[in-house]
């Protein structure tokens, strides 16, 4: 004889209650089973690296990270397990690489800013206009100028493995267009925390503002500032062409990120297993380098398809002379940073693109 109990103005027999409890107890099961065979990898590994990065996994970099984790898996058959951990789960970039001196986190991929405390160097990315172009960059990032930047980041207590693409910089500002140098005079920009990027704006006549990311958006809107400079990416997912009425595709200047591993873990690897690193590092950043691209191209259209139904935005696309403008005047202010950066570096990085 079946039990029937009302609830909720539904009738329920006592088959049901026990399918929900069946329903329940296998979804605990499974979640614990999941546990239990990530906690036996983990186990069987020789070798655990926690990869902490500040993205979504949907990211280049995050997609890049995971790669990455798989492929150490298959090349070390197991012996080292690497553990991702995405959107700041472990910590953010401004604390993760002292928690890598202590070997507490094993990996991590941040931007370059966060470096320039250790290796002012690093600094020679935020020069305006010193990349013609991709092919330029990777030259300078893969070459002599590129190693000599990573082998100063290892005398800090680090290993530097590889640079990761988010992309080239676009100015946009609310007031008018940027063709010129001197349309750029008198308007407001919000600058990253770099001595290089307000000598940039200062040059320009313009007025840098140094604020944090965070609050861009909403200083664009209030017209607490009248312009930026970033990355597709990030001028898209952020939504500040929906606060702007024009955007210079300028590809002024880059933004990327540095994967480092901790040194003390580094130094326990044998031989065979730091092998195994690099040819993962190597494959992870050749994959990066097209999804950073791809993503910037996607997202360009869509930003283009919002200027084009909406007509709010213009983008502005330099030409070959209208660059060249650009070049000659904010290419004055390198001399201030020779001493900062390296004369010799900035040389060796322009000679790469002729």
């Amino acid at each position: 004889m079946s039990i029937y109990f009302l609830y909720k103005n539904t009738w329920f027999s006592q088959n049901d209650i026990i399918d929900k409890k069946k329903e329940k107890k296998m979804k605990l099961f499974k979640g614990l089973l999941s546990l239990a065979v990530a906690a036996s990898l983990s186990l069987a590994a020789d070798y655990v690296i926690k990869f902490s990065h500040v993205v979504s996994p949907n990211t280049p970099k995050g997609k890049a990270a995971d790669f990455f984790a798989k492929r150490v898996q298959e090349l070390s058959h197991g012996k080292i397990k690497v553990e991702v951990y995405p959107n700041a789960q472990l910590c953010g970039d401004k604390v993760v690489l002292r928690k890598m001196k202590f070997n507490a986190v094993q990996m991590a991929a941040p931007s370059f800013s966060k470096f320039t405390g250790l290796v002012p160097q690093l600094a020679l990315f935020d020069l305006p206009f010193l990349f013609n172009d991709a092919e330029h960059l990777h030259k300078v990032l893969d070459g002599e100028v590129g190693k000599t930047l990573l082998n100063m980041v290892n005398k800090k207590g680090y290993v530097a493995l590889a640079y990761w693409d988010n992309g080239f910089k676009q100015l946009s500002d609310s007031k008018r267009a940027l063709i010129k140098p001197e349309d750029a005079k008198g308007l407001k920009f919000r600058v990253m925390s770099s001595k290089v990027l307000i000598e940039q704006f200062k040059a320009l006549g313009a007025i840098p503002v140094v604020m944090p990311f965070s609050e861009v958006y909403s200083a664009l809107q209030q017209g607490v500032v009248d312009g930026q400079e970033n990355t597709i990416s990030n001028i898209y997912t952020k939504k500040f062409y929906e606060v702007q009425k024009y955007m210079t595709l300028s590809n002024h200047g880059y933004l990327g990120y540095m994967v480092v591993m901790s040194k003390k873990f580094w130094n326990r690897l044998p031989a065979d297993m730091k092998k195994v690193i690099k040819q993962a590092i190597k494959e992870a950043t050749a994959k990066e380098r097209i999804w950073a691209k791809e993503l910037n191209d996607s997202q360009f259209e869509k930003i283009k398809e919002y200027a084009d139904k909406t007509g709010k935005l213009q983008i502005i696309k330099l030409t070959k002379e209208q660059r060249e403008a650009w070049v000659k005047k904010l290419r004055t202010i390198y001399p201030k940073f020779y001493g900062t950066i390296g004369k010799d570096l900035i040389q060796k990085a322009i000679k790469a693109g002729e």
